[in-house]
């Protein structure tokens, strides 16, 4: 199992539990390919972490969204999350969203994982196969305490594997606690609602800075 110093402030917020499926060790040829963004991701967490709050929010939003581009599928995560709505939404209303969402998620990472102090992240050799996706498995270990699971549904794209989902403990989805969320806003107000929405949330997370 791979060690990688890590420090964060709490988990990333979430609400519900989903599903997995039947489970089973990936191959082989499968975990290294689909553990690497992890471990990348996790790398440019702990550049954030160690800039800490002598760097500004913006400075370390900067720093971590390239990282948070290569490893995640945004696109993919925000049409799961909206829901079938999305197909019918214009083209400027697409890319409205898409801007408040990767902003909206590189200041939910850089607000949560916002000073070092001498934990580390654990980093599955081995991950598990849920129909065509992996899931890494990984815990955050403080110094004192009890650990926590922080595992990432990776699934395979044009550009490589990247990360679709987040379980909390193992089985608490970000995705999940998103889709609720967002689809109630989409039926109450459209897309307009839900970027305004994901604004207000990206500013409360960086102190203001939009």
């Amino acid at each position: 199992m791979q060690v990688i110093q890590l420090g964060r402030r709490g988990l990333l917020a979430a609400a519900c539990a989903i599903f997995l499926g039947s489970a089973m060790p990936g191959r082989t040829e499968d975990a290294p390919a689909a553990i690497k963004p992890v471990q990348d991701l996790i790398a440019g967490l702990v550049e954030v972490m160690k800039a800490g709050a002598a760097t500004s929010f913006e400075k370390r939003v900067n720093l971590l969204g390239p990282v948070i581009d290569r490893t995640f599928d945004l696109q993919a995560i925000l049409e799961e999350s909206v829901g079938p709505t999305w197909a019918t939404l214009p083209a400027n209303q697409k890319q409205m969203l898409a801007d408040a969402f990767r902003r909206y998620t590189v200041a939910s990472y850089v607000n949560s994982f916002d000073e070092f102090s001498g934990q580390r992240f654990e980093v599955s050799p081995n991950t598990r196969a849920v129909g065509g996706q992996q899931v890494v498995q990984t815990k955050v270990i403080p110094r004192t305490g009890d650990s926590h699971e922080l595992d990432y549904v990776m699934r395979q794209t044009g550009g490589g594997w990247r990360v679709v989902d987040v379980l909390a403990d193992g089985a608490i989805s970000r995705v999940a606690v998103q889709r609720s969320d967002f689809r109630r806003l989409m039926a109450r107000g459209g897309a307009p609602a839900l970027a305004e929405s994901l604004r207000i949330k990206s500013a409360a997370l960086s102190d203001g800075v939009s």
